[in-house]
């Protein structure tokens, strides 16, 4: 089959032909100035106007291919990575100096007990809060009403379903304690407990 007919409608073959050539272009310079290859979209967005307009604080990027929802309060230099799911539907707050992993997904509803209920009950929202200098890494997913303190790791693929304390290292599914943070000036030491 014919990629340019594989397109929902019929496009001009002149059309499709100037989109692939702007997509090889923006690919080779995005591979060129920062070692890169991206989606077409992502070439084409700019992440920091982006979250700009969402209202997040200064510096802060976040992906086209990202989804927000609701109103997320965000703070200056946090970095939301691609595919993550964003839930302020349900009050939303993150500090300052965040990454936000590929993948993550923050949830602030549920409609456990709206589906089981057959709609009778309604949809749950709780608010969560993360503080500041958490690394959240890829593919977390966190539900309806944790906190999660400052200087905190989260490890790659938890499920948080509670608090979480300051300098804390967690991980798992579900994500428990298994250390925590010693911060002293520019020195960072990590302890894991036994």
């Amino acid at each position: 089959m014919d990629r340019k007919k594989s397109l929902k409608g019929e496009v001009p073959n002149s059309l499709y032909d100037q989109i692939v050539k702007l997509h090889n272009e923006l690919d080779n310079t995005f591979i060129d100035k920062y070692n890169r290859s991206l989606p077409f979209n992502e070439t084409l967005s700019d992440r920091w106007k982006r979250a700009k307009k969402l209202g997040f604080g200064k510096e802060s990027s976040i992906y086209d291919s990202s989804l927000v929802f609701g109103k997320v309060k965000v703070g200056s230099n946090c970095w939301f990575g691609p595919f993550t799911i964003i839930d302020g539907s349900g009050g939303l707050e993150i500090g300052d100096f965040c990454t936000i992993s590929v993948g993550v997904h923050i949830y602030t509803h549920d409609n456990v007990k709206q589906t089981l209920s057959s709609g009778k009950l309604p949809i749950e929202r709780a608010k969560v809060v993360i503080g500041n200098n958490v690394y959240i890494g890829p593919n977390v997913i966190i539900i309806k009403g944790v906190r999660i303190g400052s200087n905190c790791i989260i490890g790659a693929n938890s499920f948080v379903n509670k608090n979480v304390p300051d300098n804390s290292i967690v991980f798992g599914q579900p994500a428990e304690t298994k250390g925590k943070i010693i911060i002293d000036d520019d020195k960072i030491e990590f302890i894991y407990f036994k």
